[in-house]
């Protein structure tokens, strides 16, 4: 029997805390290196742990077994690309990549590689998203859901300021929340195509607000509500059922800790990632759907536009 899998974290901001918590709580990992640009967020960890300020040295000169990449947006491609090349497993922070081509390679080349390509999507594994995933497997088909991901985005970056820049973060709220959404729209009603869009953009050319309706293959309609400017926070999904019953899963029920259910949905990302690495699964899928659904959403809302692209639209932040 193996030891635990060692694997590095590329990227020490706001979301690499719960990705460092679940490693040091699961067995099947060992943190064996972290990398940062910044030498201050590698301090706490230099006495401990190989530290390097470049992905490219710490593959070349770290022995790992997979690599979490959780930085900027606009660099999810080129360093999971890198990783790839080093034939290394690779779980990216959604979004897969900012553009859709980018994400396209990324596929091609795991494939080619056979390596593990895996995007973090925490939200299916939130408890309340599992048990009513799986509740749905014996209940009414579903004739309607809704999604909604509400937030004011200013007290959910900490330090990065970068997902308030449109070209780092490839947009707003649907750029970076809107991949989550879509993908508890594909988990609960399979795959999905946006039908209508609806995005206002503020000022800075960043999208704060957004309604998509979507359309499962079965014709089962999707409401996807993203506020990056929302006076407090609402994370959950409604299904109604065609016995007339509805279903809800509140995703922050129980967690009254600011971002406490993230805790659990990372643990849940991390075993899911090792056993896709075991059974040599092919993910790279999920993390292209998302993005494309993004893309299709941008298109819609201002056609001819790609992500990040303003309209006349705009809506001041509370």
């Amino acid at each position: 029997m193996r030891g635990p899998r060692r694997i590095a974290v590329v990227g020490l901001g706001a979301i690499s805390r719960f990705y460092l918590a679940a490693i040091e709580a699961s067995p099947a990992w060992q943190l064996a290196a972290v990398c940062d640009v910044s030498p201050e967020r590698l301090r706490p960890h230099g006495e401990s742990l190989p530290v390097y300020t470049d992905h490219r040295a710490m593959l070349a000169g770290a022995e790992l077994d997979a690599v979490v990449v959780t930085v900027p947006n606009d660099v999810h491609a080129s360093i999971a690309a890198d990783v790839i090349a080093a034939g290394v497993p690779v779980c990216v922070e959604k979004p897969l990549a900012t553009r859709l081509e980018d994400a396209e390679s990324l596929v091609a080349a795991a494939r080619a590689r056979g390596v593990c390509l895996f995007t973090a999507f925490h939200r299916r594994y939130n408890h309340e998203i599992t048990a009513l995933h799986r509740e749905l497997r014996t209940a009414a088909a579903p004739v309607e859901v809704t999604i909604r991901y509400l937030e004011r985005i200013e007290e959910h970056i900490g330090g990065d300021a970068w997902y308030l820049d449109p070209t780092r973060c490839g947009g707003g709220c649907v750029a970076d929340n809107g991949p989550n959404a879509y993908d508890l729209a594909r988990l609960l009603t399979g795959d999905v195509s946006v039908e209508h869009a609806q995005v206002t953009w503020d000022a800075q050319g960043v999208d704060r607000r957004a309604t998509v309706r979507l359309r499962s293959g079965s014709g089962v309609p999707v409401r996807v509500e993203l506020d990056w400017s929302y006076p407090g926070e609402v994370k959950d999904a409604t299904v109604r059922l065609a016995d007339g019953s509805v279903r809800t899963a509140d995703m922050l029920r129980g967690f009254p800790e600011f971002k406490g259910s993230l805790w659990h949905e990372y643990v849940g990302v991390l075993d899911d990632f090792e056993q896709a690495i075991r059974e040599r699964g092919d993910r790279g899928g999920d993390g292209f759907a998302a993005l494309a659904l993004t893309e299709r959403t941008y298109q819609l809302a201002h056609p001819g536009a790609v992500s990040g692209s303003p309209t006349a639209q705009e809506v001041p932040a509370r």
